[in-house]
Parts: C-alpha cells; sequence; structure tokens
C-alpha cells in the first residue's frame, strides 16, 4: 500500500498595515470671472496650498486609493457635482455661490506599507 506522507507544520503571522495618508488642501476665494453659463472653472493657479503659495498643478488622486472632498462656503459637496484635473476644477450648478465665498478642495491618497513576520512553530 502506498501512502502519501506529509509535512505538519504549525506557524503563526502577524501583519502590520499603515495607511499613511498623504492629505493635501487647497484653498481659494470665488471669482465671478471664473463662471461662464452657471459652471465655475477654477484653474489650478488660482488655489494656494496651506502656506498660502501659488499651485502650479492640482494633485490626482491615485485610482481605487484616494479621494476628493470639496467644500464651498464651509460645506461639503456632492461628488456628482464637480470634477477635477490636474489643471483645474470644474463646478456645476455654480451660478449661486455668493461672491468671495472660501472653497477648499482636499486632496487624499494613502501610501500603504505592509509588513508580515511568519515564525515556524513546528
Amino acid at each position: 500500500m502506498v501512502t502519501l506522507f506529509k509535512l505538519a507544520i504549525t506557524a503563526e503571522t502577524e501583519t502590520t498595515v499603515l495607511t499613511k495618508p498623504n492629505v493635501e488642501r487647497f484653498f481659494y476665494t470665488l471669482d465671478p470671472q471664473h463662471i461662464d453659463q452657471g459652471t465655475l472653472t477654477i484653474p489650478a493657479n488660482a488655489f494656494v496650498d496651506d502656506q498660502g503659495n501659488p499651485v502650479e498643478d492640482i494633485t490626482l488622486v491615485t485610482e481605487n486609493n484616494g479621494y476628493y472632498l470639496l467644500f464651498i462656503n464651509g460645506v461639503l459637496q456632492q461628488e456628482g457635482l464637480y470634477t477635477v484635473t490636474a489643471a483645474n476644477v470644474q463646478v456645476i450648478e455654480a451660478g449661486d455661490i455668493p461672491e468671495n465665498a472660501p472653497i477648499t478642495l482636499i486632496v487624499t491618497n494613502f501610501e500603504p506599507d505592509a509588513e508580515s513576520e511568519t515564525t515556524i512553530i513546528t
């Protein structure tokens, strides 16, 4: 009779995952000249960063690993009302936004890091 012999091993694995979010904030004050037929188009260079420096390009989110938040006059906006490119942010139905309203774009990308250690017990 033939028998298959198998090696019996017991092991434990410990995994540590760090999400490491990278958050960038962009600030803009509404200029009515950027509204055309109810659509607000904010060029990247109209934004400033956390230090008040002009922005050249808007950071894009990594697909399936990041997200945008847009606040107009302190109110979080629904994702379907705006689009983000490296060159600009477009907001539809923007005709009722008051002049000089603060607009904040938050871009969050995750740079996860995972480490596993396996210990063989037997």
